[in-house]
């Protein structure tokens, strides 16, 4: 069975008509994970037992001729930061290595209430911190489209796993970028929801006020049909808003014509790739051409996106990351005689480069005297992006812009240089500080056939019309082929 191009709707009607089976399905992608994973790496580990049990009880649903869930059968996986109880829960550390958590994620339990079957953990950059998934203590993961070159962080692995076959679709989660970033990079769609719109229990914290969990996707369609799912209020989750979620679905059948479409100027500067600036032109004139009105908008703090990410970003990775100090789960180092040399020696073992990294930076932006300096002037900023955006849409409806200054690197070529590395997220990290919705979409590909992703950015709560704009850019990209 091909893997690599099965949707959602393409899995549910196989199994509904009896063309496959559940049970079959997964097996199928479990023998292409087994046959070329090891090259790519997607997968920390896998959930065989779990995942045929939940397709069995599709194939009983099928031959007792009861209905099916709307997410029936669709092999699904899930990055390694989110919990399933039972399975290892590394989020690419070896400070949480054996660590297999009692319970599920709200996400992962509404995706297998939804009939979705859970094929394991996926690799990612460490604690989600990095923009290549060379930062894993597991090893990198490579891209299936050049296995030369990165396929973006942190949701490398869920990114790779959709673009080689592995999962229909993957959750990941955003931080700076980190959905929409990979997506582009592997030529896949990825989600990054309304902060709040999909519940973080269950999800290991890297910046609380800036963590998301969303879906990569094959369609905009099967992004839609994965948010209907996973959108609503949780009580687990305080952060989660009790705004009633749509039915995305539905929204896509409306036309995008008429929809108010913003350029920001600030997003086509200095360092922007030629081949990338080509395919976004014509992406905005694709969507003039399906009855869009484009008009130039301007954001004008973001220059300031980058380091303000990287001040509080980095603080709240301190406070969190300060509960893994080899106590009560994870790694303890073994040849420590006192509490404070068992905590030292436990986060140097268990740490890699990047996070503590973020750690001594997150740290130092805290402490006595350069708090105000520093977070408080951070957190004042944010405040400026937010209203740049919320400016923008009061003219217009969606945004479009670059989702990366360049395509996929080749691994190990930005590893070194991490304030390079920390740059290229330019066209990412506004949208994450500002708590709005965005999308990457595939829009071409680089003359070395390198994919190409395009960004649309809406306002808060603003996923149907953000949907139906990526719709169009999709539509537009099939029938330029």
């Amino acid at each position: 069975m091909q893997t690599d191009t099965l949707t959602i709707d393409a899995v549910r009607d196989a199994i509904a008509s009896k063309k496959t089976t559940a049970t079959e399905l997964a097996e199928a992608h479990y023998k292409r994970i087994a046959a070329e994973d090891t090259l790519i790496h997607s997968y920390l580990s896998l959930s065989r037992e779990r995942a045929l049990k939940k397709a069995a009880e599709i194939d009983t649903l099928v031959a007792k001729g009861d209905p099916l869930p709307p997410l029936a059968g669709v092999p699904i996986g899930i990055k390694d930061v989110l919990t399933m109880q039972g399975a290892p829960a590394t989020a690419g550390s070896k400070i949480l290595e054996g660590y297999r958590p009692p319970y599920d994620a709200t996400c992962v339990a509404r995706l297998e209430a939804a009939g979705a079957v859970l094929l394991g953990k996926l690799n990612c950059d460490e604690f989600a911190m990095g923009s290549s998934n060379e930062n894993s203590a597991y090893g990198p993961v490579r891209n299936p489209r050049a296995t030369d070159h990165v396929p973006g962080g942190s949701s490398g692995g869920s990114a790779a796993a959709v673009a080689a076959g592995f999962a229909v679709a993957t959750l990941g989660t955003d931080t700076g970028g980190s959905i929409r970033q990979p997506a582009a990079f592997c030529g896949v769609t990825g989600l990054l929801p309304t902060y709040g719109r999909i519940s973080r229990y269950g999800l290991i914290a890297f910046a609380s006020s800036l963590d998301r969990v969303g879906p990569l996707t094959r369609s905009v369609k099967d992004a839609a049909l994965l948010l209907e799912t996973l959108a609503g209020h949780d009580t687990m989750d305080a952060t989660s808003s009790h705004q009633p979620a749509p039915k995305y679905t539905a929204e896509l059948a409306k036309p995008a014509s008429g929809l108010r479409v913003g350029v920001p100027e600030e997003y086509f500067g200095e360092g922007l790739d030629p081949e990338i600036r080509a395919a976004i032109e014509k992406t905005i004139s694709q969507l003039e051409a399906a009855g869009c009105t484009v008009k130039k908008v301007s954001l004008p703090h973001t220059r300031y996106a980058v380091p303000t990410y990287y001040v509080i970003a980095t603080a709240e990775a301190s406070s969190n990351l300060a509960r893994f100090d080899g106590v009560r789960y994870g790694h303890r180092a073994k040849d420590a005689t006192t509490l404070s040399a068992m905590y030292r020696k436990s986060r140097d073992e268990g740490f890699g480069t990047e996070v503590k990294r973020r750690i001594l930076l997150g740290t130092y932006v805290l402490s006595a005297g350069y708090y105000d300096a520093y977070y408080r002037k951070a957190q004042q900023v944010r405040m400026l992006l937010t209203h740049d955006f919320l400016n923008a849409f009061a003219e217009v409806d969606v945004l479009v812009a670059p989702m990366t200054p360049m395509p996929a690197f080749k691994l190990g070529e930005k590893v070194d240089d991490p304030l390079e590395m920390y740059l290229a997220d330019i066209y990412t990290v506004a949208a994450s500080l500002a708590g709005i919705c965005g999308i990457s979409v595939p829009c071409g590909e680089t003359k070395a056939g390198l994919p190409i992703g395009v960004q649309l950015l809406g306002p808060h709560f603003g996923e149907p019309v953000l949907l139906r704009a990526a719709l169009a850019v999709e539509q537009a990209q099939q029938a330029g082929k």
